[in-house]
């Protein structure tokens, strides 16, 4: 399994495959994992999926300007020794390192240090005695609620470079990616003692976009700050030990994983760290009626901003297979779900102006994507 992200620092930029090697399901503290597919043999999964990942570290390896990271879960999962064992033995050290954080919402402050701890912990590993067991993690001696108790494994960590006789060499050493995509806020804590199953990592309210995709990290394990999941994309629908079909925390029923989740989009916006600048549009649709065949919309575009807009061009995107029969009070094109409207000529929007334009489609449903350009700019949308 395998996802696409960006390419890292201080090295010529290229493709970045990344994979999991928690695929085939976890054994945490003793127990099965939930994940693990029901059709796995037990006796030979774990090893069939290493030797998978193995493969596909060599074929990606290969492959020019590519370099590969393996998954390495993040800090509020697995521990350090844990991580490390199954990123050794998937591979880990013919690929470029792991990715961490992603689809979640961990803080990049303890991601990073984690990030440092498997780091070394492979290089312990892989070129001294050294067992991954032994490795000092968030849980122990750290306390991971507590991250002014994690200099004591940065402490551990120290001393166990010295008893090795191995030279931290973090630049040399495996590097990492992290997701920053919805981790603003950090991670969610359910109110105690509301749910049964809080599913924290799934739709969790209040949440924020993060550091904003760059390679420009200041630190020498992590190659890049990464958004590999996109921000607005819903997790899955959420029940939290309910039985559904609405998310008890929303309210709603949220859209099913990879579903475009309007209310979440939003609330990573405006609770962004750092802050997101303001868009200066906004763009309202309303269907105003529909039958078997088709239906009929009205648009209306603002200028949020401060400066004049002569000649717009707005650009929205149908969310199914929609045509535009007819367009009045603008100009306007559809290149397959993809609509590009162009304002009357000589026509000027004004800061706090609005503009209008409606119009008649054969679809059964008028439902455009929240995401609306105005001459090349993403607007508010409501």
């Amino acid at each position: 399994m395998t996802r696409p992200v960006r390419a890292r620092p201080r090295r010529p930029p290229g493709r970045v495959r990344a994979g999991s090697p928690n695929r085939f399901g976890i054994r945490a503290y003793g127990e099965a994992e939930w994940c693990k597919p029901a059709e796995a043999d037990p006796a030979t999964a774990a090893a069939s999926r290493f030797e998978q990942l193995n493969h596909a570290v060599d074929a990606l390896a290969a492959l020019p300007s590519t370099r590969a990271y393996l998954d390495g879960t993040h800090n509020g999962w697995l521990g350090v020794g844990d991580a490390t064992d199954r990123l050794i033995r998937a591979g880990v050290e013919r690929a470029e390192g792991f990715f961490l954080n992603a689809s979640n919402y961990q803080p990049t402050d303890k991601v990073q240090r984690y990030a440092g701890w498997v780091s070394d912990c492979i290089a312990l590993s892989t070129q001294t005695w050294w067992e991954p067991a032994w490795c000092a993690s968030q849980y122990y001696p750290a306390t991971p609620d507590d991250i002014s108790t994690w200099d004591l494994s940065d402490a551990a960590y120290d001393q166990a470079f010295a008893d090795t006789g191995l030279v931290r060499d973090r630049a040399a050493q495996k590097h990492a990616v992290i997701d920053t995509s919805r981790n603003g806020q950090g991670a969610w804590t359910a109110p105690p003692g509301k749910y049964t199953d809080a599913e924290v990592w799934c739709n969790p309210p209040g949440r924020g976009l993060g550091v904003r995709p760059t390679l420009d990290t200041g630190d020498d394990v992590v190659d890049g700050f990464l958004w590999i999941k996109i921000p607005g994309e819903s997790d899955g629908q959420c029940y939290r030990g309910t039985g559904g079909p609405l998310d008890p925390e929303r309210g709603i029923e949220d859209p099913r994983a990879g579903g475009w989740f309007v209310e979440q989009a939003r609330e990573l916006i405006e609770l962004a760290a750092p802050p997101v600048d303001a868009p200066s549009c906004q763009v309202r649709t309303t269907v105003h009626g529909s039958w078997a065949t088709g239906f009929t919309s009205q648009v209306w575009v603002t200028n949020t901003g401060t400066e004049p807009l002569r000649d717009w061009e707005l650009r929205f995107a149908f969310t199914g297979d929609q045509k535009i029969t007819k367009l009045w009070s603008a100009g306007w094109a559809q290149d397959g779900a993809v609509v590009t409207v162009t304002a009357k000529p000589y026509s000027v929007l004004r800061p706090g102006a609005t503009a209008t334009f409606g119009y008649t489609g054969a679809g059964v449903s008028g439902a455009v994507s929240p995401l609306a350009f105005l001459d090349g700019e993403a607007c508010t949308s409501r």
